[in-house]
């Protein structure tokens, strides 16, 4: 399998994420191959034929079929490296991580990404910037942070007792949400426990 990668975004780092808390099988499983944005190598014809958008990442298998979205491609990852669970064991669980999974997306992690998307100077070579779609999304995401402080008071991890893709998405967006300055508020003491421990992982690096 060859994953299509970009080092600086957030949705490819999502994978990379995923498989290195997978181990050590599951990276040595898939090839990397680095794709620059700003060069457009996701734009020239032979990626899109393959991958059918200019995005990355994009999961090409040995058969051919390429599979882009980066939830997408983890769920087929979970599939070929089942331990340790990251989406869920029984139809209660998986439902619960879907839950938190698409919180922390929609209200955190999409957000934040618009915010340096259009709030970044180095990003207006990629598209045209709108410095309302910065402040819009990122007053948005500050105020889910108590919401999501509240969660994390009453559970270790963000969708229950162990970490899990939920706990993913919603710390690479907010990680690389430091390029606009974002952080949360110093009263959010859960989210800061639970930055803390979601640094200390190797995963936290990986590929960075």
């Amino acid at each position: 399998m060859k994953l299509y990668d970009n080092r600086r975004a957030p949705n490819p780092r999502r994978v990379r994420w995923f498989l290195a808390e997978k181990g050590a099988a599951a990276e040595a499983g898939v090839e990397i191959v680095p794709i620059d944005f700003f060069a457009g190598d996701h734009k020239t014809p032979e990626y899109v034929a393959r991958a059918g958008i200019a995005q990355a990442p994009a999961l090409t298998l040995d058969d051919g079929t390429t599979i882009t979205e980066s939830l997408a491609i983890c769920r087929y990852l979970e599939s070929l490296y089942p331990e340790p669970n990251m989406f869920g064991r029984d139809a209660k669980e998986i439902a619960v991580i879907e839950m938190w999974t698409r919180r922390a997306e929609m209200m955190a992690a999409i957000p934040l990404m618009l915010a340096v998307r259009h709030g970044h100077p180095a990003l207006a070579a990629l598209e045209t910037q709108v410095p309302a779609v910065a402040d819009n999304n990122l007053q948005g995401a500050e105020r889910s942070m108590a919401f999501f402080d509240r969660r994390l008071g009453a559970s270790e991890w963000l969708a229950g007792d162990r970490i899990t893709i939920a706990d993913g998405v919603l710390f690479i967006g907010m990680d690389f949400a430091r390029m606009v300055k974002f952080a949360p508020a110093p009263e959010h003491k859960n989210i800061a426990r639970w930055l803390t421990a979601m640094r200390a992982r190797p995963s936290a690096t990986a590929g960075t």
